[in-house]
């Protein structure tokens, strides 16, 4: 197996846009994109672009009457459908849509393949992660669900058991509604509580179909959590279930949109705590699946300011040259922002939260504690049906 890193990359899946006002700028792509160059990480990865899923990748997943809908929004914009979320306020119409969702699947899918083949050990799409569309619909920005069609390509390749880890601050419904009855499949996703954030999903009562209990895990985190509880929720639930069920693939998804800048939630986690997630998910695919890690990217709205940084780091953290939290942000990079954006660039790869503190839950808990109420929901919910201890 090469040791070597993938990077999916096509500059054209920065055509997956939504317009001007859509919060969702691909901007932040291209922008992450040079700050990865700029930090000179091409030299540790191999850039590969991938096709573009087609039809038979993408019913992996999808109704064909919903690819036959994208299909036709793609081509007239002002003939989308709404029942199937199309030409919606989250998800506008626009020319070329199905190709450049189906570019960004195809990225995801690439890299599934390229993992589970031996032709890397880690594989990044920054560009995916698009976690909400649904079989037969797009939601929350979201249209094709590459997630869900890299594993569903990995089980199609002969995959036995897949785990997900989401920590985007939006429930990862899309992924979870795809595997709801596969017991092949565990779903974890960390998200801000369902009663003050889109989707309204993600209860820890939410466990699985009967055919797979205890395969679908949510944590539900309170509206203001920040670095230390967050970490604790993580270490708390996630990686005793990755042990339990001995994934050969990880695959994780890493919205950007807990961060405390971010501006369409309600988190307060620092650029150091996601890189701290992010050498966590590393090292559980180094523990429990032989390394094999396909890591993506997802939400994240503070286009300048935090997503570029945090993904430059996923993307050093796979090819196994992590960049130090107190590193200079490159001056060629931050005038291409200014000139991009007219908005000023950080200077450091850091919020100056590094090392982040956080307290185990071996070492107690507090029953009146929201945060830890929230673990032990899930806990309860979950662990019996694994055969574990809640």
């Amino acid at each position: 197996m090469s040791g070597r890193a993938q990077l999916m990359w096509d500059e054209a899946v920065t055509g997956y846009d939504f317009g001007r006002d859509h919060p969702m700028d691909p901007v932040r792509l291209a922008l992450t994109r040079s700050l990865v160059t700029a930090l000179g990480l091409d030299r540790d990865v191999n850039v590969v672009a991938a096709k573009a899923a087609g039809e038979s990748t993408l019913r992996l997943v999808h109704r064909e009457d919903y690819i036959d809908a994208v299909r036709a929004a793609s081509a007239d914009p002002g003939s989308a459908d709404q029942s199937y979320g199309l030409g919606t306020v989250d998800d506008p119409a626009f020319a070329g849509m199905h190709e450049a969702s189906a570019l960004i699947a195809g990225q995801s899918v690439g890299a599934a393949e390229a993992v589970w083949r031996g032709e890397a050990l880690h594989a990044v799409n920054f560009a995916g992660g698009l976690h909400h569309a649904m079989p037969g619909a797009a939601s929350g920005f979201c249209v094709y669900n590459d997630a869900a069609l890299a594993i569903a390509r990995l089980l199609e390749l002969g995959a036995e058991r897949v785990a997900y880890i989401d920590v985007d601050v939006h429930h990862g419904d899309g992924v979870q509604a795809a595997f709801w009855e596969d017991p092949r499949v565990l779903t974890i996703s960390l998200h801000e509580h369902p009663r003050t954030l889109f989707p309204q999903t993600g209860w820890p009562e939410e466990t699985g179909a009967s055919s797979a209990e205890g395969t679908a895990v949510n944590v539900a985190l309170p509206a203001g959590t920040g670095d230390a509880g967050w970490l604790r929720a993580f270490h708390a639930v996630v990686p005793e279930l990755i042990a339990d069920f001995r994934p050969q693939v990880l695959v994780t998804q890493h919205g950007a949109d807990t961060h405390f800048e971010d501006p369409l939630a309600h988190l307060a986690v620092s650029l150091d705590a996601q890189r701290a997630v992010q050498v966590a998910c590393h090292d559980l695919a180094h523990e429990h699946a032989d390394g094999r890690w396909v890591a993506l990217g997802g939400g994240g709205y503070a286009v300048v300011e935090v997503v570029p940084r945090s993904w430059s780091h996923l993307v050093a953290i796979a090819a196994g040259r992590p960049v130090e939290p107190t590193t200079l942000v490159p001056d060629e990079w931050r005038h291409q922002v200014y000139a991009r954006t007219r908005q000023p660039a950080p200077h450091r790869m850091t919020d100056g939260r590094w090392p982040v503190p956080w307290a185990a839950w071996d070492e107690g808990y507090d029953p009146a504690d929201r945060l830890d109420q929230a673990i032990l929901a899930t806990r309860r919910a979950v662990f019996p049906l694994r055969g574990l201890l809640p």
